[in-house]
């Protein structure tokens, strides 16, 4: 009994841990959310491949999984989030997680399936933005600039700092997966172009979108205390190769843009 006990607590002990080596042949698994992350982790699969370095992917369908899962130790990295996403997790979370590599910019937009351009926007309209506080904050300053309200000057504003709103718009915060999904119940919407390509709508076809300029870049994301292992830094290396590179420049043509 005392035997079983102690190899139980030694097991729930290591897995609190964060163990700053990693076992040579261990693949380094990297979580993912479906659509572009998942496709770009794949081709950097392919090129770590031949130079020696296993990489798995782990699938994602929300924002909140991959980054309890890397807080539990089910991951080595993850590739989803931009960094005042992150920024948000940790504090609101209290992960001890860091970036160590930018990976690429998608671009925000709000998209319609009734209206042609922003300034049809009808009094009362429903728009739906996400409910995650960073995200949630990017919509809205979106909706600022297309002269939809007016905000206070905050970092991270949401619907409650919201200081004119001439047309009454009504704003609905949903899950983002669900946002693109609920488009037909909504006037318009505002959705990262990963979620677009996911859902088979053209980014372009966005009313008004982030420029180039944003800091929204998406990031790869360790536990602090694992940031200067070699495959983790590895692996950053690979995303920011030519070969990657090219293949976001091709396959996405201007969608999602390399942002190293």
């Amino acid at each position: 009994m005392i035997k079983s006990c102690f190899k139980k607590s030694a097991a729930i002990l290591l897995s609190t841990l964060c163990l700053t080596i990693s076992p040579s042949f261990a693949a380094v698994k990297v979580g993912v959310t479906a659509g572009p992350h998942a496709m770009i982790l794949e081709k950097v699969k392919e090129e770590a491949k031949k130079q020696g370095l296993e990489i798995d992917i782990v699938e994602f369908s929300d924002f909140i999984l991959p980054n309890t899962a890397l807080d539990q130790g089910d991951l080595d990295a993850n590739s989803y989030q931009h960094q005042p996403y992150l920024d948000d997790q940790i504090k609101s979370r209290g992960y001890k997680m860091v970036s160590i590599g930018k990976t690429v910019l998608m671009p925000i937009g709000i998209y319609s399936k009734h209206l042609k351009k922003i300034a049809d926007l009808k009094e009362g309209a429903k728009v739906g933005i996400p409910n995650d506080p960073s995200n949630g904050a990017r919509a809205l300053k979106l909706l600022q600039t297309a002269g939809v309200i007016k905000l206070k000057t905050v970092e991270m504003p949401s619907i409650l700092d919201i200081t004119e709103n001439p047309k009454k718009i009504s704003i609905i915060e949903l899950e983002a997966p669900q946002i693109l999904r609920s488009l037909d119940d909504m006037d318009c919407a505002i959705s990262n172009s990963d979620w677009v390509v996911l859902a088979k709508m053209d980014p372009k076809s966005a009313l008004l979108q982030e420029n180039k300029e944003s800091p929204y870049a998406n990031v790869i994301v360790v536990k602090d205390c694992r940031k200067d292992e070699a495959d983790l830094k590895k692996l950053v290396e690979i995303y920011h190769s030519p070969a990657i590179k090219e293949y976001i420049i091709t396959e996405f043509k201007g969608v999602v843009l390399p942002a190293w």
